[in-house]
C-alpha cells in the first residue's frame, strides 16, 4: 500500500497542532457540494443499523443500482470501495502481464504487485496535454492480457472519448480492459461517454459513488460488464459482507431517489466547471506553474523554476491548505501537484497563496 494518497490531513493536523477539520483538504477529490443534501440526517437516523449484520452479497443493492442505471443485476457486484475490486481483479482473473495507461492511481500498479503479476506502464506525455494518441492506446495491448484505464483520469483529469476505448476494444478482443470511471459523474455530459451499459465482451466498468456524493469513509464501489463469466468468476473471490450495513442504507436511499440524485450530479457538474475555469483563470499568467486542462474535480500543475512539489506544500500547509503532491504518481515527479476544487471561497483563497508563493521569487 502507497503512503501517498491525498486526504492526509490527520498527520498534519498533529504537526500544525489543530484539529483535522480546521486544515482546508484540497488533496482529496470529493464533491465540494456533496453529501447529497438529507443523506446525513437519514444515516443519523438509522444508526441503529451498525447493530446488525448486511446483507451478506448486497443483493438488494446491487438490484436498485442495476435498476439506476437501466442494467441487468447479473452484471453487477458490489464492493467496499472500487480500491477493493481493483486488488481483487488480478488474482480472481489470473492476470499475467497487465498494462496500466499512465500517469495514474497507483492501486493498480500496486494490485499487481500484491498478486506478483507483472505490469508496465505505457506513459502520456505531458507535450500533449497527457492525452494517448492512438500509437500509445495501441502499445497497451501488446503482450497483455489485461489494461487498466481510468476515465476521466486521476491525476490528470484528461476524459478519453468512449468511441476511442470501443474501438480499442474491438481492435484487441483479446484483451481485458478495465475502465475506472469513479470520476465520470463530474464531467459534463458524462453519462453519454460511460460503458456501464456496453456489451463488449471484454470490458470491466469500476463505478464509484464516494467522489461524486462524497461518502469515502462509508466504503463503497461496483464492477460491472456484460460478460457473465467474469462477474462469475469475480463472485468466487468476493468475501460476504463486504458492504457494510451504513453503506448499504446510505447508497440505498440516494439510489431510490432517482430524480434528486440526478439533479444533484447535474448541479455539481455545473458548478465544477465553472470553478475549474475560474481557477485557470486566477493563475493563468503566474511564472513557474503550467495547469493541464482536464475534466475532473481536480487540476494537475507543473512547476518549474526552482520550485518544487514539497516546498510549495509546505508552503501552503502553514496556512492550514493541503494539496497533493503527484512524486509518487508512475511518470510524474516532485514537479507536479493536484489541487481539487473545493468552494469558491476555498478556491480562490487557494489560488491567490499559491500565486504569492509562486511569485516571491520575481
Amino acid at each position: 500500500m502507497i503512503s501517498g494518497h491525498g486526504g492526509n490531513i490527520y498527520e498534519w493536523a498533529a504537526v500544525l497542532k489543530c484539529r483535522p477539520v480546521d486544515i482546508l483538504d484540497m488533496s482529496s477529490n470529493v464533491n465540494p457540494l456533496g453529501p447529497i443534501p438529507g443523506l446525513d440526517d437519514y444515516l443519523i437516523s438509522r444508526i441503529d443499523q451498525m447493530s446488525v449484520l448486511p446483507e451478506a452479497d448486497a443483493a438488494t443493492l446491487i438490484s436498485r443500482f442495476a435498476d439506476f442505471y437501466g442494467i441487468d443485476p447479473s452484471r453487477v457486484l458490489a464492493g467496499n470501495g472500487t480500491t477493493q475490486l481493483i486488488y481483487t481483479l488480478p488474482m480472481a482473473l489470473g492476470f499475467t502481464q497487465v498494462k496500466i495507461l499512465g500517469p495514474t492511481y497507483a492501486d493498480y500498479a500496486d494490485a499487481c504487485d500484491m498478486h506478483r503479476v507483472k505490469f508496465d506502464v505505457v506513459q502520456t506525455m505531458p507535450e500533449s496535454g497527457f492525452i494517448p494518441d492512438d500509437a500509445t492506446f495501441d502499445s497497451l495491448s501488446s503482450d497483455s492480457d489485461a489494461v487498466f484505464i481510468c476515465n476521466p483520469n486521476n491525476p490528470t483529469g484528461v476524459l478519453i472519448p468512449k468511441s476511442q476505448i470501443e474501438t480499442f476494444c474491438r481492435r484487441h478482443s483479446n484483451c481485458l480492459v478495465i475502465v475506472d470511471e469513479s470520476y465520470l459523474p463530474f464531467v459534463k455530459n458524462g453519462d453519454a461517454e460511460s460503458l456501464i451499459q456496453t456489451d463488449l465482451p471484454n470490458v470491466l466498468i469500476l463505478n464509484s459513488m464516494s467522489k461524486i456524493f462524497r461518502i469515502p469513509g462509508l466504503r463503497i464501489g461496483f464492477v460491472i460488464s456484460g460478460n457473465l463469466s467474469l462477474i462469475d468468476a469475480l463472485r468466487r473471490y468476493m468475501l460476504p459482507w463486504s458492504v457494510n450495513s451504513l453503506a448499504q442504507t446510505g447508497v440505498l436511499h440516494i439510489l431510490s431517489h432517482r430524480e434528486s440524485a440526478l439533479e444533484f450530479i447535474e448541479q455539481s457538474r455545473f458548478y465544477l466547471d465553472a470553478e475549474r475555469k475560474a481557477f485557470y483563470q486566477l493563475l493563468a499568467d503566474v511564472p513557474d506553474l503550467t495547469l493541464f486542462h482536464g475534466q475532473a474535480s481536480f487540476i494537475l500543475g507543473r512547476l518549474s523554476g526552482r520550485f518544487r512539489a514539497p516546498d510549495v506544500l509546505n508552503q501552503l500547509i502553514q496556512h492550514r491548505i493541503l494539496i497533493r503532491n503527484c512524486a509518487n504518481f508512475i511518470g510524474l515527479s516532485d514537479r507536479y501537484i493536484r489541487i481539487s476544487l473545493k468552494t469558491t471561497t476555498d478556491n480562490a483563497q487557494c489560488a491567490e497563496i499559491l500565486k504569492r508563493v509562486l511569485c516571491e521569487a520575481y
